[in-house]
């Protein structure tokens, strides 16, 4: 008993407010927030413009929206900036200098891990496995150049897993063909809590959480090629393991202590307290996310396809309920809230799809204004904090309101 409750303390979470959005996809990375609201009709609010490309998303704790990017002839410059949610004025900027490997696909970019917040720390990794710490003033807190640490880290088309903040542990995938693992590390001091081998295959995936239910520790969800594996993210011991394969790019979703992992299409598991492997709840084929991570939302759960073809189905059955075609390609994930979906494609078309219809249906649509001439994309998931929307493109922060 004394174990299990020093587990749960040491794992709970610095509060947060219910606006914030504090890594990828959102709290829980879930992709969904109940207390947002996505315009059926958006319009740009403000624009502030980015010195280098990325894939990162924006998250956002309180009044300040932070992003990183990557600049220079071999994408060595690494920014990390924070700007006023209100009116996008810039409140710092702080720049790295990369000690890592900066090779990546030309489609992607060095600034590709979604960086994440505790309520009073940033968390800022790179493709190069520079991963830094910064109070919310952008004081730097501490540095880690990882590759220093583990030189034989080697992945051609770049890492872009995003990191995940649990309790007092920042848990930090750095999973390729060669010295692959997921280290746990000290959210105060840098330095290792545990270090956990993994598969030595490339994978862009990022972990999430789970629960067995609201008052029980968390469990870290670590997902690759071979399947999905839960993990004590205090001491780094592995808890269980499922090992029928999964996606090494979408990632999985968890909803009512149930997790929805892309493997052979959807397969929901639901975790056993003994350690014994998770049961498989259905499996289904119907949503097939392929590169781009799921979203649930008001009972169902929602995945592209590589057409571009939106798909739904229940999370507690697996049925399949409709299929909506957009305008892609689609590379970031959709969000939802509200009874909606915001989906962005690679060329900055806003779709807005309304999930309550009975067959889906496209709400309102917007073209962000990209560089004319340029290769500009976006690719990166949206956040949201309230009424607003923030998008990141490759030049550019635009917040999207009513």
């Amino acid at each position: 008993m004394k174990r299990l409750l020093a587990f749960s303390l040491a794992a709970l979470p610095f509060p947060l407010a219910a606006a914030d959005w504090p890594q990828f996809r959102g709290p829980d990375s879930a992709g969904t927030v109940a207390d947002a609201t996505i315009p059926a009709k958006p319009k740009i609010d403000w624009t502030a413009p980015l010195p280098g490309r990325g894939l990162a998303s924006p998250i956002i704790i309180g009044k300040k929206v932070f992003v990183t990017c990557s600049s220079g002839p071999k994408q060595e410059r690494l920014h990390v900036f924070c700007f006023d949610s209100d009116d996008g004025k810039k409140f710092w900027e702080r720049q790295l200098k990369a000690t890592g490997r900066t090779m990546s696909h030309p489609k992607t970019s060095i600034a590709a891990c979604t960086p994440c917040s505790d309520g009073k720390r940033v968390f800022a990794l790179f493709s190069s496995n520079d991963l830094a710490a910064f109070d919310l003033d952008g004081n730097l807190l501490w540095l880690r150049g990882l590759t220093v640490d583990y030189p034989n880290v080697s992945n051609s088309l770049g890492m872009a897993s995003s990191p995940l903040v649990v309790g007092e542990t920042l848990v930090t995938v750095i999973e390729n063909d060669s010295e692959s693992y997921t280290v746990g590390i000290d959210v105060k001091t840098g330095r290792n809590l545990w270090k956990l081998e993994r598969p030595k295959a490339a994978n862009w995936s990022s972990p999430v959480t789970w629960r067995a239910d609201a008052k029980s520790a968390p469990v870290v969800v670590l997902q690759s090629s071979k399947g999905l594996t839960g993990v004590d993210p205090v001491t780094g011991s592995v808890l269980w393991n499922y090992n029928e394969g999964a996606s090494t790019s979408s990632s999985s979703v968890v909803a009512q202590g149930v997790i929805y992992a892309p493997s052979n299409g959807i397969t929901a598991l639901s975790p056993k307290a003994d350690g014994s492997a998770p049961e498989r709840v259905w499996r289904s084929n119907q949503v097939n996310p392929k590169t781009i991570s799921p979203v649930i939302l008001d009972g169902k759960i929602f995945a592209f396809n590589s057409a571009g073809v939106l798909a739904s189905a229940e999370i507690k059955s697996g049925d399949a309920k409709w299929k909506l075609r957009l305008t892609g390609p689609f590379s970031g994930s959709p969000v939802g809230a509200n009874g909606r979906l915001i989906c962005v494609n690679e060329k900055g078309l806003v779709q807005i799809v309304d999930v309550t219809a009975p067959e889906g249906a496209l709400a309102g649509q917007l073209q962000l204004p990209l560089k004319e001439g340029s290769k500009e994309m976006v690719l990166s998931t949206p956040a949201l904090s309230g009424k607003n929307v923030f998008i990141r493109t490759d030049s550019a922060l635009w917040r999207l309101g009513e």
